[in-house]
């Protein structure tokens, strides 16, 4: 077996037939329940499995975030103190965030895990979708204690054909392009919620201190409103290309990262244009 050959056949084994094991088992229940539209039911149900099992790990990293947006005023004291000495303030730093129990590298691992996950379940669905061999490549994989699929699932979900691209809103009408539109609104929310607080300003600030943190607020803003527009286009683009179904896994995984966000960290970036009551 050939290096190629040999990952393809890890990546089925730990992503692949997982996915598609836990969405056929979701199939048969909303199938034997009698509720309509079983694979949408069983993309979202699957959406929620994983959200779950992942939402230590984003509460670690929200967590995480918001502590070391809250140390912000102490670490531009600690650069103040050691400036010019770079290995003193990287030491002081680490110190400041071991003491208040920040993983700098926590962020990391939800997206670690979500990048194979995605890339498993685009495969899953476009196999759900393949009416020549997808019935025998999902029944191949599928454990032995979870019965066979005996035909596909119909595509069909609250109207919407879930195998039908957005690009092609001719075959289910112009309401298709409100998909790649909410996703990419979505995408936008939970971006600006998850957006670091600006540089903050202090009446003690001399000067020079004034005009470094202008200048990296700055830089810092320009960064961040090229990422903040730049990331729902680029999802909401992929929305448009990709199968609605996939679409519907991201759009449920987002609305669940949203309340998360909100959960830890309140509004977040949000805050600056809604005002609480």
């Amino acid at each position: 077996m050939n290096p190629f050959s040999a990952i393809g056949a890890v990546f089925d084994t730990f992503f692949i037939a997982p996915i598609i094991n836990v969405m056929v088992f979701f199939i048969h229940v909303f199938n034997y329940i009698g509720i309509p539209g079983s694979l949408g039911l069983s993309i979202i149900a699957l959406t929620i499995v994983i959200k779950l099992l992942i939402w230590p790990f984003m509460t670690a990293q929200l967590r995480s975030t918001k502590k070391m947006s809250d140390l912000k005023p102490h670490l531009d004291k600690l650069k103040e103190k050691h400036k010019g000495d770079k290995q003193k303030f990287a030491t002081a730093q680490m110190a400041l965030f071991k003491e208040h129990g920040i993983n700098p590298a926590a962020g990391c691992l939800p997206a670690l895990i979500q990048m194979p996950v995605f890339i498993a379940l685009y495969q899953v669905i476009f196999a759900f979708f393949d009416s020549k061999s997808g019935l025998t490549r999902i029944n191949d994989l599928t454990y032995s204690f979870i019965p066979d699929l005996a035909k596909m699932p119909s595509p069909q979900f609250l109207g919407i054909n879930l195998s039908h691209r957005p690009s092609d809103f001719g075959q289910d009408g112009w309401g298709l392009l409100l998909i790649p539109i909410v996703t990419a609104a979505l995408t936008f929310v939970q971006s600006k919620m998850m957006a670091p607080s600006p540089v903050k300003k202090y009446p003690s600030d001399s000067p020079l201190e004034k005009k470094e943190k202008d200048t990296k607020g700055d830089m810092a803003s320009s960064m961040q409103s090229q990422m903040l527009y730049l990331m729902p286009l680029m999802i909401g683009f992929f929305s448009w290309q990709f199968p609605v179904g996939l679409a519907l896994y991201w759009n449920t995984f987002t609305v669940f990262g949203i309340i998360q966000q909100y959960k830890i960290a309140g509004l977040g970036g949000l805050s600056t244009w809604i005002k609480k009551k």
